[in-house]
């Protein structure tokens, strides 16, 4: 919630979205997604295409026309088996530089711009948060997440945020079918999609397949099951008015930090966003007041935690390590970093083990 909630806020105001189809898809691909894989297979907004749809805002059009064209790419890499002959080259040491570069840069964004939104009192909160959050971690009857929104619901009816959300009235709404143009996937293709593409490949894709295998090593899964999902979504999203999605190994990460180990936390994520999309969705100028952004930046703190601790496991190893360090200042410092923490991490891990670089090292 950390990371999707505000992505999903900036889209529909930067980019002018119908909150009805946006909400409405993002909980439909959630709860289908939980159904299917029975793990906390969470999805999420597309982050460098959100990225530059929000700084830029773009045209609906062009942002649906995006999502389709990836799809569409992802279900052709897919289905030729291109995908998996890829992922194949791609290191541990370089799938964990991924995911500590993610973990850093969502850990940057909960101080930086959460933690501290509302002042001294949005501190507060944030700091009785992680310290429920950390009392709490790992207790199946108190999970940590519900109760941490419960203290950002009852923060914000005290300060008054939400106080003309007693007063609104459910209006069912439910998504308009359109059918993309032909030059908003072309534009979309080149302005959004290409971006997108290598951080799809290295969080979407193989670092998830990862944090599966970390996670919950006795339930195998396969880079076609995943990249099929990816661009099966993504192929119905546009049609509907539903904004490009993905899985993710922070989202995976999220729900486990905070108790999850089933698709059940996935199909009561995905449920709470379809309930607003379909009764509340003219009013989610109000709605979204009772989510507190000093709450939510906990929330991804500790996602990032996990992520950043799958970095133990390349702590033996030097070379290992190198890398693994080497992408994640990539990622976090050069534009498209993460394509290029992708490509360089991995010739870097075949230089090293060649001994063609760094021998003694």
């Amino acid at each position: 919630m950390g990371t999707d909630f505000p992505l999903v806020t900036g889209l529909i105001l930067a980019c002018g979205l119908n909150p009805a189809g946006v909400l409405t898809l993002f909980g439909l691909m959630q709860i289908g997604t939980g159904l299917l894989y029975g793990l906390p297979m969470a999805v999420q907004p597309l982050k460098a295409m959100a990225a530059i749809a929000i700084a830029q805002k773009i045209e609906p059009g062009v942002l649906f026309g995006g999502g389709l064209a990836i799809g569409l790419l992802m279900f052709v890499l897919t289905l030729t088996g291109l995908l998996t002959w890829v992922i194949r080259l791609v290191p541990e040491s370089v799938v964990r530089g991924v995911q500590l570069g993610l973990g850093l840069s969502l850990a940057g964004l909960a101080l930086k711009d959460y933690a501290g939104r509302d002042g001294a009192a949005g501190f507060w909160l944030a700091g009785v948060c992680l310290l429920v959050a950390l009392l709490l971690t790992g207790n199946r009857r108190w999970p940590p997440a519900l109760v941490l929104i419960g203290l950002g619901l009852i923060y914000a009816l005290l300060r008054s945020l939400a106080g003309d959300a007693w007063h609104l009235v459910p209006q069912v709404r439910v998504p308009s079918f359109s059918i993309p143009q032909t030059d908003d996937i072309l534009t979309g293709f080149w302005l959004l999609a290409v971006p997108q593409l290598a951080l799809s490949i290295s969080n979407s894709v193989v670092a998830t397949q990862q944090t599966v295998r970390d996670l919950f090593p006795d339930r195998p899964l396969t880079i076609r099951k995943i990249g099929l999902t990816y661009a099966v979504m993504n192929l119905i999203n546009p049609f509907f008015g539903g904004i490009p999605t993905c899985h993710g190994s922070g989202g995976i990460a999220g729900h486990y930090a905070f108790g999850a180990r089933t698709g059940g936390s996935v199909v009561l994520y995905g449920s709470m966003y379809l309930f607003i999309g379909l009764f509340f969705s003219d009013s989610f100028g109000q709605v979204i007041q009772l989510f507190p952004m000093p709450m939510l930046g906990v929330i991804l703190l500790m996602e990032s935690l996990t992520l950043m601790g799958f970095s133990r496991s390349v702590m033996h190893d030097r070379k290992q390590l190198f890398v693994t360090l080497l992408v994640a200042v990539i990622a976090l410092n050069v534009p498209n970093g993460y394509a290029w923490g992708l490509l360089l991490g991995t010739g870097m891990h075949y230089l090293l083990e060649r001994g063609w670089l760094l021998r003694d090292f």
